[in-house]
C-alpha cells in the first residue's frame, strides 16, 4: 500500500533537522523546466498567477531567482520536514526515527506542483506553486497538462516494489489528486473521509480533515500498516471508524462533538 498526501503552502526551514537521511527528487529535469518558466515571471505576474500578496510575490520571485540547480543541505531540506501546514502537524515527521523515515520513504508519496512526486526524504528548496495553477508551459496551459501521466506512472513504479495489496491510499486534496491520471494508474484507490459532528450534523470540516489526513499517514507509518482492513483500527484524537457509512474503497471516520 502506498499513500499520497498534498504538500503545504506553509514551510519550515528554521527548525533543526535531526536526521541525516536524504534523497534526490525523481523528476529533476521536469522541475528545472518549471523553474525556468517561473524565473520569467515578475512579482506582479506571480501575484496574478497565484493570488499572492505583494510581499509573498516578491519572496517567491526571489526564491526562483536564487534557485540552485543542484542544492546542498544549506539550501534545501527533506520534504516531510519542509512542509508545515495542517496535514504535517498531524503527520509529525520531525518526531520520526530514522527507521520510520526509511519505511515512510517507500510507502509515502507527496504530490507537488513543482516536483511532481516527492518521497519524505527528498531534498527540496523553498517554493510556491500549487497544482491548480494555470501556468502555461510547452505542454499546455496548466500543470495538469504538464505532468500528464508522469505522476501516475511514477506511483505505479513505486507500487511495483511494495509487498501486499496494490492499493493507493488517497489522503490528498481533490486539487492534487486530480494530477494522478486514473487511466494510467494501475492500483485500487482507497480514500479516507474524516467527519466531525457540528450542531448534530456530520460534516467534513477542512481544518480538522487536513490534520486527520496527516494523523492517518502517521498511523500507517508508526504501525507499518499494509492492508486496507487494518486502517479501520485508526482512532487518533477521537476519530472512530464508521462501518455503516463506509464502503470498501471509501472509509469514513467520525468524531463526536467534544
Amino acid at each position: 500500500m502506498l499513500m499520497v498526501l498534498s504538500p503545504a503552502k506553509k514551510l519550515d526551514y528554521d527548525t533543526p533537522v535531526r536526521t541525516t537521511l536524504q534523497s534526490v527528487p525523481v523528476f529533476r529535469e521536469q522541475t528545472l523546466a518549471l523553474v525556468r518558466v517561473m524565473q520569467r515571471q515578475s512579482p506582479a505576474d506571480l501575484s496574478r498567477l497565484m493570488g499572492l500578496s505583494e510581499a509573498l510575490s516578491r519572496l517567491n520571485a526571489e526564491r526562483y531567482a536564487a534557485w540552485a540547480d543542484v542544492p546542498d543541505v544549506a539550501q534545501a531540506r527533506q520534504a516531510a520536514l519542509a512542509f508545515n501546514g495542517d496535514v504535517y502537524e498531524g503527520l509529525q515527521a520531525p518526531a520520526w526515527s530514522d527507521a520510520q523515515f526509511s519505511w515512510a520513504q517507500k510507502h509515502l508519496a507527496i504530490l507537488s506542483g513543482l516536483y511532481g512526486v516527492l518521497r519524505p526524504l527528498d531534498l527540496i528548496q523553498p517554493y510556491r506553486l500549487e497544482m491548480g495553477t494555470r501556468l502555461r508551459t510547452s505542454h499546455g496551459a496548466t500543470l495538469y497538462a504538464f505532468w500528464a501521466s508522469q505522476i501516475a506512472l511514477e506511483l505505479n513504479r513505486r507500487l511495483d516494489v511494495l509487498p501486499g495489496e496494490r492499493v493507493l491510499l488517497n489522503l490528498a486534496s481533490a486539487e492534487y489528486f486530480k494530477s494522478v491520471d486514473r487511466g494510467s494508474l494501475q492500483a485500487r484507490v482507497v480514500e479516507c473521509v474524516f467527519q466531525d459532528e457540528k450542531n448534530g450534523v456530520w460534516k467534513v470540516i477542512s481544518f480538522y480533515a487536513k490534520r486527520a489526513r496527516g494523523l492517518m499517514a502517521r498511523y500507517v507509518v508508526e504501525h507499518r500498516v499494509k492492508s486496507v482492513n487494518a486502517l479501520q483500527a485508526f482512532d487518533a484524537e477521537g476519530y472512530q471508524y464508521a462501518a455503516q457509512e463506509s464502503t470498501a474503497d471509501r472509509l469514513v471516520f467520525r468524531r463526536a462533538a467534544q
